[in-house]
């Protein structure tokens, strides 16, 4: 694996951007098709829905997701930075804004049970006031590292998805920025904490499911995973070395999360 490590510093990322590979890698019709039979190969009575942190604890579930101020300041504070990306804002109007527009859409009724939006209309305002305050927090680390890049970014509106074909299956890529080099695409992702021992096959996970979405099957030329407590970052290149890696992984994990499926059955 073409993993990279390096200090999170303003000149370390952007050698890493201006450094990754020129030529673009593309999954094709085959591709698709040869890792949706492997997933079928794998069944599941229901919906299966896998991620780098799924690849990253080897199948092993944990607890089931429920929306708290840590969980939402992601969303809120990626959002309110896009906002900024087109009227001029202070992160904390960007955020308040967001946090309007999410509860007005709860109460319109354009919201649906458990989304974000739900959930925030219904929270106590002390963790309103938390909530806030992380968004913050999330979309200030988010911009002062926009704002090292020295070629131009956007944040995307969603993270990446891929439903494989005919296998029950879903894939999802996590992506806080994204980096247009040339002709290339290099994606970023912020994590908390520090990364651990699986934190590579977690970034090729990610670089995977990335070019999947991708409509014409390109893969970023190079996906950087940025850790910035730990002030570290980690990055994968694109070759089809890593891609199929990537796929093998999310394979193994599907067969790590039946297996375990099956024990607890038994």
């Amino acid at each position: 694996m073409t993993l990279l490590h390096r200090r999170l510093t303003k000149d370390e990322l952007n050698h890493l951007i201006a450094g990754s590979p020129i030529e673009p890698t593309r999954l094709n019709d085959a591709h698709r098709s040869s890792l949706s039979t492997r997933f079928r190969a794998v069944s599941v009575p229901g919906h299966r829905r896998l991620d780098a942190w799924s690849v990253e604890r080897a199948g092993r579930s944990g607890d089931e997701f429920r929306w708290s101020p840590s969980t939402a300041r992601r969303a809120l504070g990626n959002a309110s930075l896009r906002r900024m990306a087109l009227q001029p804002l202070s992160i904390r109007d960007a955020v308040r804004d967001e946090l309007g527009d999410q509860m007005l859409r709860a109460v319109s009724g354009y919201s649906r049970s458990g989304s974000l939006s739900h959930w925030l209309a219904s929270a106590p305002h002390p963790v309103i006031g938390v909530v806030t305050a992380e968004a913050v927090n999330w979309a200030t680390q988010l911009h002062e590292i926009a704002q090292w890049l020295e070629t131009p970014w956007t944040i995307p509106t969603s993270d990446a998805y891929y439903d494989v074909a005919t296998a029950r299956t879903t894939l999802r890529a996590r992506r806080d920025l994204v980096v247009r080099n040339d002709d290339s695409r290099i994606v970023l992702r912020v994590r908390s904490g520090s990364p651990g021992k699986s934190a590579g096959p977690g970034l090729r996970a990610d670089l995977t499911i990335e070019a999947l979405a991708d409509h014409d099957g390109v893969a970023p030329a190079r996906f950087i995973g940025l850790w910035p407590e730990a002030g570290v970052c980690l990055s994968v290149d694109g070759t089809m070395t890593d891609l199929r890696s990537g796929a093998r992984d999310l394979v193994h994990t599907a067969v790590a999360q039946r297996r375990r499926g099956n024990v607890i059955a038994a």
